[in-house]
C-alpha cells in the first residue's frame, strides 16, 4: 500500500486491492443538494458534510420503515460523519496499517499452514501423515480447495528453485497424470450427493430437487429457503445447486419480516456449539472451517484473502485503543477467567441499568467533547474503581461503547478475516451467506468471537424494545456498521460508488450477524463427523505404536488399580444397554443408566440430582460430557438422545461435572 495521502479520509476497512482512485470532495453552495442527488444514484461521498439545521433530521422516521432504502441510510452516513469529527478533532492521528503486498503464492503457503497442512509444502514435504489423515476426511470440494493451493505453492517454488526437487501434487492427492485436474477422482469413495458415512442425500444435497416444475417441487423449495442443512457440508451442497436455476430467495434490501426464518432440523446425537468441545477438537474444527469456507467461495469464483498488518503501533496499557488480548490480560489480574473485557462488559450494564426504551438508543450521539473528557477519567480510574459511573448519560454511555468497538487497533473481526467477511455478500443466497458467516466465527480467535457474540447478543435485547425506543434491526445495523467495519489505521482509496455499495453491504451483513446470532455459534454436524473421523484414524496410527500400547496399558492397569471395576460387569452392562455414569466431584459411585429409545442427556442429569440431594450445584451448572472414543471431551445438548449417541461413539466414557472445570 502507498504512503498516507495528504489529506484525512474516514478509515474503512472495505478496501479493494486494485483500486487506487482516491474520493473527490464535493464543493459548493449546492453541496446538500448534490449530496442528496448523489445518494439516490448510488454516489455518496463520505468527506462531505451535512449541513442540516441543528435538530431537524433528514427524514421523517417512521418505525415501520425497516428497509435499507436512500432514506434510511442516512443513518449510516451521519454516524460516519459523527466519527470523522472524533477524529479529526484527535489530537494523536492514528498511524496507517501498511498491509503487505504478498509475493506470489504466499497467501496460498500461509493458508496452507493455518489448516494444519504445512507438512504438504516446503523442507517438511514427504512427512505427511498427519496430512493424510486430514485429507483422508475431506470432501470433494474440500480436496480440491486443497489441492488448488498446493499446487499454486509447488508451481511456486519450482520457480525460486529450479534445482529442489518438489513434490508432485499428484503424488499427495494420489490422482492419476491423465486426471490431475478431474476433483471427481480426489475421494472416489464419496460421491457428490452422498455425506461422511456414505448414505445417499434425500433433500439437502440440492440435486433431488428441483426449483421449479410441479406443485410438490415447489413445497420442497421453500422448505430448501428455510431449512439449514448441517450434515452435508456447504461447499457440496452449493456445488449442487450451482448449475440449477437461481434461487427465488430475497437477496437484497428486503425487509425485516422477509429475511427467511432458518430452521435447523433436530439431530438426536446433539447440536453443538462453540464452547462445548475441547480444546484439541476445536483447534481441528478451526482448520476444518477455513477449508471448507474456501471450498465454498471456489465453488462460486470467488477469492478468498486474509491480509495481515505489518506495521501497527499499538498502546500496552489502558482501556481504549488497546488489543483485545492486552486488554483481556489486564482484565484477568482483576478478574480472572474473564473471556470479554470488562470496560465493555460494564458499558453495556450501565446502558441497560438506564433502560432500553430511550428513543434513538445507540443512534443519538453524545457530545464529541464530553466522551473525550470521559475516555480520559475511564483510563484513570476505571481499574481503581473510583469513576463515577452515576454521572454517566446513558447516550454517552451508548456512544462510549462504539468508540471502544472502532478504536481497536485490530478490527474486532480480525484484521486477517475482515475482507473474508466483506465478501459473504457476494454469495448468490441468503442461505450461503449465512453459511458463510457460521465458518468465519468458527475460526475467529476466542478473544474476538466472545467479544463479538456479547455485543451482538445486547444489540438484539435493544432491538427487542424497538416499540419504546424506534430501534429496528436495519436502524441498528446502519449504525453498528462502520462501528465494526472500520478500524483505527486503514485508510479508504474507494470511489463514491464503491464506498456507497460497502455501506449498504456491510449493513446488511450487520443485519444478519444480528439476526442469525443464534446459529452462529452452532458447529455443523459435518464438521463434527470430519473431527470424530480424525480422531479415530489418528488412534489407529496411535495403536500401531509399541510403546504407545505399553503406555495404554499401564494406565488401563493403574486405573484398574484405583477404581477396581469389575470387568465383566462393565461388559454386561454393555450387553444389556446399560452406561455408567460417573461424577467424581461429587461422588465416587458411579450411576447405572439404562439406554431407552427417549432418554435424553437432561434425563440423565435429573436423575443424577435426584440421587446427590446433599450437593448444592445449580442444574444449569452442571453438564453431562462425552469424553473419549472419538471425541476429546464434548458437552452434550440437553435434547440428545444417549442412545443414538452411544452408538455413534460406544467407547466413549459419560462423566458430569460443573461447566466452569
Amino acid at each position: 500500500m502507498s504512503s498516507q495521502q495528504n489529506f484525512k479520509g474516514v478509515v474503512l476497512t472495505g478496501f479493494y486491492q486494485n483500486n487506487e482512485g482516491l474520493p473527490v470532495l464535493i464543493t459548493g453552495k449546492d453541496e446538500e443538494e448534490q449530496t442528496s442527488l448523489l445518494r439516490r444514484t448510488g454516489q455518496y461521498n463520505i468527506h462531505s458534510r451535512a449541513k442540516n439545521a441543528a435538530g431537524n433530521p433528514p427524514y421523517n422516521r417512521h418505525s415501520s420503515q425497516d428497509s435499507l432504502d436512500e432514506l434510511s441510510m442516512d443513518d449510516y452516513w451521519t454516524e460516519l460523519e459523527h466519527i470523522q469529527k472524533t477524529r479529526c478533532n484527535d489530537q494523536e492521528q492514528p498511524e496507517e496499517v501498511l498491509m503487505k503486498v504478498p509475493d506470489e503464492g504466499e497467501l496460498e503457503e500461509e493458508w496452507l499452514k493455518e489448516a494444519g497442512l504445512s507438512d504438504l509444502i516446503g523442507d517438511s514435504a514427504g512427512d505427511l501423515q498427519e496430512s493424510m489423515v486430514v485429507l483422508s476426511t475431506l470432501t470433494r470440494t474440500q480436496a480440491a480447495a486443497v489441492q488448488k493451493r498446493v499446487e499454486t505453492v509447488a508451481q511456486t517454488l519450482r520457480k525460486k528453485n529450479r534445482h529442489h526437487q518438489v513434490p508432485d501434487v499428484r503424488d499427495i492427492f494420489g490422482l492419476p497424470s491423465a486426471q490431475s485436474e478431474k476433483i471427481s477422482n480426489v475421494n472416489e469413495t464419496q460421491p457428490a450427493g452422498t455425506s461422511e458415512n456414505g448414505k445417499q442425500d434425500v433433500k439437502s444435497d440440492g440435486q433431488t430437487i428441483s426449483p421449479c416444475g410441479d406443485d410438490k417441487s415447489n413445497l420442497d423449495t421453500a422448505l430448501l429457503e428455510t431449512d439449514i442443512n448441517l450434515e452435508i457440508s456447504f461447499s457440496e451442497q452449493a456445488a449442487g445447486l450451482k448449475d440449477q436455476s437461481k434461487s427465488n430467495e430475497p437477496h437484497g434490501d428486503e425487509d425485516d419480516a422477509l429475511l427467511p426464518n432458518f430452521r435447523i432440523p433436530q439431530d438426536k446425537t446433539g447440536t453443538t456449539m462453540i464452547g462445548d468441545l475441547a480444546s484439541q477438537d476445536m483447534k481441528k474444527v478451526h482448520s476444518l472451517a477455513l477449508i471448507e469456507l474456501t471450498a465454498l467461495y471456489d465453488t462460486f469464483g470467488i477469492d478468498f484473502k486474509s491480509h495481515k498488518a505489518v506495521k501497527i503501533k499499538i498502546k500496552e496499557s489502558g482501556l481504549f485503543g488497546v488489543p483485545l488480548t492486552v486488554l483481556l490480560e489486564q482484565d484477568q489480574k482483576k478478574v480472572p477467567g474473564t473471556k470479554v473485557p470488562l470496560i465493555l462488559q460494564k458499558l453495556i450494564s450501565h446502558i441497560e441499568e438506564e433502560g432500553l426504551d430511550t428513543e434513538g438508543l445507540l443512534r443519538i450521539p453524545g457530545s464529541a467533547t464530553r466522551i473525550k473528557s470521559l475516555c480520559q477519567d475511564l483510563e484513570a480510574k476505571f481499574y481503581e474503581g473510583t469513576f463515577a459511573w452515576d454521572c454517566i448519560k446513558q447516550h454517552d454511555a451508548a456512544s462510549l461503547l462504539k468508540f471502544f468497538i472502532r478504536e481497536l487497533p485490530h478490527p474486532l473481526l480480525t484484521m486477517e478475516y475482515l475482507n473474508a467477511f466483506i465478501t459473504v455478500q457476494k454469495l448468490p443466497t441468503r442461505k450461503q451467506q449465512l453459511q458463510a458467516l457460521n465458518l468465519l466465527v468458527l475460526f475467529l480467535p476466542e478473544p474476538s468471537r466472545d467479544t463479538l457474540k456479547t455485543l451482538l447478543e445486547f444489540l438484539q435485547r435493544v432491538i427487542d424494545r424497538k416499540e419504546k425506543n424506534k430501534m429496528t434491526l436495519n436502524n441498528i445495523a446502519v449504525v453498528m456498521a462502520p462501528n465494526l467495519f472500520m478500524f483505527k489505521g486503514f485508510r479508504s482509496k474507494n470511489g463514491d460508488q464503491q464506498e456507497f455499495a460497502m455501506a449498504t453491504g456491510t449493513a446488511n451483513l450487520m443485519r444478519l450477524l444480528i439476526r442469525y446470532q443464534d446459529l452462529l455459534w452452532l458447529i455443523p454436524k459435518f464438521l463434527m463427523n470430519q473431527v470424530r473421523k480424525q480422531n479415530t484414524e489418528n488412534q489407529k496410527k496411535m495403536s500401531k505404536d509399541r510403546a504407545m500400547k505399553k503406555l495404554l496399558k499401564k494406565m488401563a492397569y493403574d486405573r484398574e488399580k484405583h477404581e477396581k471395576p469389575d470387568r465383566n460387569t462393565t461388559e454386561t452392562d454393555t450387553l444389556q444397554g446399560v452406561i455408567r455414569v460417573q461424577a467424581p466431584q461429587f461422588s465416587k459411585v458411579s450411576m447405572a443408566i439404562q439406554l431407552k429409545e427417549d432418554l435424553k442427556a437432561s434425563d440423565v442429569l435429573a436423575s443424577f440430582l435426584s440421587q446427590i440431594r446433599t450437593v448444592a450445584i445449580k442444574r444449569e451448572d452442571l453438564c453431562l460430557y462425552e469424553i473419549g472414543g472419538n471425541i476429546g471431551a464434548r458437552c452434550l445438548n440437553d435434547e440428545t438422545y444417549m442412545k443414538d449417541l452411544y452408538q455413534l461413539n460406544p467407547n466413549a466414557e459419560w462423566v458430569i461435572k460443573s461447566r466452569s472445570c
